[in-house]
């Protein structure tokens, strides 16, 4: 069994208790790695097991930070590795434990005792072609200009759904569903449900409201504002558009998988969502 071990960069409690991971994985004969990131702000771990997220080929990774961390662990690793996710952010929707479970719970991963939750991404065409990274959150649009509105047009499986005027939209899956979607108004999605959540972000017309399509369907976004536009993905990439994109949005191929050892949903997602607002 081999182990990946990333941390959240900027807090040093994060990145001791990686090295004690490491310690405790490595004393019991495991091979474990670590992200060049985490071994570049805290250079205690062996050098040899130092390798980038992109090319980590391991069983599984454990990743101690909040969910950007565990953000940025999806949209560099080439395969579907399985993250266990330990709690160093403020909310941590995505992590599964908090540090004074982390042993106890790295011994149930290695005793076989969890399952594997798996969370459906998204993928975005830019005129037709895949140059982003998947989304495990939402794809949002965005006003390339604060203050100033976007219009635009979206349709779903090719019929138009509703012409927006806005500072944005926002495309999310059940596990974003808690997130930006979630700000702009948008409904909890319970992550069992195979589903897209489409949000408009502040529009002029209330009647442009959040809807909930299946995941199988097909998102395409015209711009019409004759200026450039924000696509971000997860908070974590963004890149400006010229207005003429054609953006597409799609169920991807991939998902993220998390391990679990409980199938709580409620209250468990309901009371962090309390917490959070």
């Amino acid at each position: 069994m081999k182990f990946g071990i990333v941390a959240r960069r900027d807090r040093e409690a994060a990145l001791k208790l990686a090295y004690r991971v490491y310690d405790f994985l490595k004393v019991r004969g495991f091979e474990v790695f670590v992200d060049t990131e985490t071994y570049n702000h805290f250079p205690h771990f062996n050098k040899e097991d130092v390798v980038p997220l992109e090319m980590m080929d391991v069983d599984f990774i454990i990743v101690i930070g909040g969910d950007g961390t565990i953000l940025r662990v999806e949209h560099r690793t080439r395969r579907d590795i399985p993250i266990l996710g330990i709690n160093m952010g403020t909310l941590g929707f995505l992590t599964e434990v908090e540090p004074s479970e982390a042993f106890l719970a790295i011994n149930k991963l290695i005793e076989g005792d969890y399952y594997i939750d798996e969370r459906i991404k998204l993928r975005t065409y830019l005129n037709g072609e895949n140059r982003v990274p998947d989304a495990l959150n939402e794809v949002a649009v965005l006003t390339g200009i604060p203050g100033k509105i976007v219009h635009l047009k979206y349709y779903v499986d090719d019929g138009l759904a509703d012409e927006v005027r806005s500072d944005g939209l926002i495309v999310s899956t059940p596990t974003g569903s808690t997130g930006y979607a979630m700000s702009a108004g948008g409904p909890f999605l319970d992550p069992r449900i195979d589903g897209i959540v489409i949000a408009p972000l502040a529009p002029v017309a209330l009647s442009s409201r959040p809807i909930v399509i299946p995941a199988t369907s097909k998102i395409d976004i015209k711009i019409l504002t004759l200026r450039n536009v924000i696509l971000t993905v997860d908070g974590q990439f963004y890149t400006y558009l010229s207005p003429e994109v054609e953006i597409t949005i799609k169920k991807s191929p991939r998902k993220t998988k998390f391990v679990r050892f409980s199938r709580e949903i409620y209250p468990k997602y309901t009371l962090k969502i309390k917490k959070k607002f």
